[in-house]
């Protein structure tokens, strides 16, 4: 009998959410068959089969949160038998009524014309599958169009496009059912509940550690940001179709930025080992960047930033940002990061005191950007100015210290050539 246990998919990871089996009791496998589809804090994978042979029992079920090594389900591994056990079979199978032979014929079986013919698994990404089920489709029946015969995101909405998707009024039919079938109590009719786990029970862990960890504290600081989008406005009308890709937004000069001042203040690109006593200074600046998706808070990281210019910077970080809201990051695209950044002033944030991303000791957030008549000089001006907030961990680094690291922040900010010089 073979176990096949959640083990560790992700760097750090102590258990994940069963999303969706691919097998139910009794199915037949092959070696590396995806069984089942989990979800982390961090990434969804599917767990292939170890062993060829028939599921034989199943110990979980999916919605269920399962720790690293637990067992999820047990294979009965198919026998090697010998030449002359297998003529034998070969005999008594043909003394069998044929109709046996149908009815044990493996689910994935199909006939045509009287012959039974077995399909080949799909390929297809976790979160297609994930659209596909959403939407109520069987995601044998969609051809793929992408490399090897993949199903693409796409090829699941142009088959929900054609009209082979289950109806609207069905899907209300089916919610309607369902809804009466798990109608709640009296007592809580009237509330709506949220299932605490997954990638929001992760985060909360996450966040209890670096509170109860670290002393934060934050302070603010105002930039004037002007020069910096006005030199991406130069980049971009130099490059209008983005052909050399010069349209680079305005947060991947902030990454630089942050970069730059880390060579000139190392403190707050380190982690505290307090169990050795120790304060370790990153050679690498890997900055990572957090981003809101539908499924919570999650932290793609740029790595060898002190590497990049600020056009590569762009791109990646565009690149993990997107993949990131689409669930599509890799467990490598969200390790290693020494320093984060939240750019929340899209989003119209005047100030916060951000939580630092534990074992990291420092986190800088930019919010929104307005235009205010300042002085310069003797004179009123208009200036594009933002606020940004740096919290960082008092055990490792002083409060003049971080003072310091944001006005050199600001200074590369508000003097974008200054970026140019560092690269020469």
């Amino acid at each position: 009998m073979v176990e096949v246990k959640l083990h560790d998919i992700g760097e750090g990871m102590h258990e994940g959410e069963v999303i969706h089996f691919f097998v139910k009791t009794g199915d037949s496998v092959k070696i590396d068959q995806p069984l089942v589809e989990v979800q982390t804090d961090k990434v969804t994978a599917e767990l292939p089969s170890p062993a060829a042979g028939t599921i034989k029992d199943i110990k979980v079920k999916e919605g269920d949160v399962v720790t690293v090594g637990s067992v999820i389900l047990t294979i009965e591994a198919a026998s090697t038998t010998s030449p002359s056990s297998k003529a034998e079979d070969k005999v008594n199978a043909s003394e069998q009524p044929v109709v046996d032979k149908i009815v044990k014929a493996p689910s994935n079986t199909t006939f045509a014309g009287g012959i039974a013919t077995l399909n080949k698994r799909v390929l297809a990404a976790p979160f297609t599958r994930k659209i596909a089920r959403e939407n109520g489709v069987d995601i044998e029946q969609i051809t793929g169009t992408g490399a090897g015969g993949r199903v693409t995101d796409q090829d699941v909405y142009n088959f929900i496009e054609n009209g082979s998707a289950p109806k609207a009024e069905e899907k209300i039919e089916t919610a309607a059912l369902e809804e009466v079938n798990t109608a709640p109590s009296f007592a809580t009719k009237n509330a709506e509940e949220i299932p605490f786990k997954g990638r929001r029970k992760q985060i909360a862990k996450k966040m209890v550690q670096s509170l109860a960890t670290i002393p934060h504290v934050t302070h603010f600081e105002e930039i004037d940001v002007t020069a910096v989008m006005e030199l991406k406005k130069q980049l971009k009308a130099m490059d209008p179709e983005n052909k050399r890709g010069m349209n680079v937004s305005v947060a991947a000069f902030f990454v630089k930025a942050i970069q730059i001042a880390l060579k000139d203040f190392p403190i707050f690109n380190a982690k505290l080992d307090e169990e050795n006593e120790v304060i370790r200074l990153e050679k690498n600046v890997n900055i990572g960047i957090a981003t809101d998706s539908d499924e919570g808070l999650i932290v793609p990281v740029i790595s060898h930033v002190e590497q990049r210019n600020v056009r590569d910077i762009a791109h990646d970080m565009k690149d993990k940002i997107t993949r990131a809201k689409t669930n599509k990051l890799k467990s490598s695209d969200m390790t290693g990061g020494t320093f984060t950044i939240s750019n929340v002033g899209p989003l119209g944030s005047i100030a916060a005191t951000p939580i630092i991303n534990h074992p990291e000791v420092a986190l800088m957030a930019f919010h929104k950007t307005k235009k205010t008549p300042v002085v310069v000089g003797n004179e009123i001006v208009i200036r594009s100015m933002m606020n940004v907030s740096m919290s960082f961990d008092h055990r490792v680094a002083d409060g003049a210290t971080a003072v310091m690291f944001t006005n050199r922040v600001k200074e590369l900010i508000e003097n974008p050539y200054f970026m140019t010089l560092e690269l020469i």
